[in-house]
């Protein structure tokens, strides 16, 4: 697929295209050149860069300075400057353009992060209601000490009822009647 097309011609009747739009002409793709922008600051940030350049700045101020070729850029060496001066130029603005992409994405990453904390804390409120519901359903439920505190009140009372004279009979159902068991 190239980068350079022509549209054809559209009808007036198509809203698909603003009027006055260039019927022709060469397409700009913002995303490859951000890409390509990207690209060349992540390799001006390089420490092998930084020694390339070096080398050659060096080379060029040794080649210029000793006899042995000729001198293309003499002493105050205009030419290597207005070279670094071009670099300069070119590389702040791509490097302004990687930034502003990075920071696109750190804002769609803030927003996607927002979003799932957004819907963590909602989740985290919604267990803590239903916990809530489960502690107070849970409060009604007879638990097993419970049972074993009545039953324990219930056989101190059933104790309590004992015979306490020689007179008093206990049935065989545990029931004290006062009268003497039949034969």
């Amino acid at each position: 697929m190239s980068r350079f097309s022509s549209r054809r011609l559209v009808e007036p009747t198509d809203l698909s295209v603003p009027r006055g739009s260039p019927g022709m002409g060469a397409r700009y793709d913002a995303d490859a050149f951000g890409r390509f922008s990207e690209a060349i600051a992540r390799f001006l940030g390089t420490g092998r860069f930084l020694v390339a350049q070096t080398v050659l700045v060096v080379g060029w101020i040794a080649l210029n300075t000793i006899g042995l070729v000729r001198h293309w850029d003499p002493y105050p060496f205009i030419l290597l400057n207005l070279a670094f001066s071009t670099q300069a130029a070119y590389a702040a603005p791509l490097i302004l353009l990687a930034q502003n992409r990075q920071d696109d994405r750190d804002r769609a990453s803030i927003e996607r992060d927002r979003e799932v904390a957004a819907r963590t804390q909602a989740d985290t409120e919604f267990l803590a209601r239903e916990l809530a519901a489960v502690r107070l359903a849970l409060a009604d439920v007879v638990t097993t000490r419970d049972l074993e505190d009545s039953l324990s009140r219930l056989a101190k009372l059933i104790a309590d009822r004992t015979p306490d004279k020689p007179g008093d009979i206990a049935s065989a159902d545990g029931y004290q009647t006062g009268m003497p068991p039949a034969p």
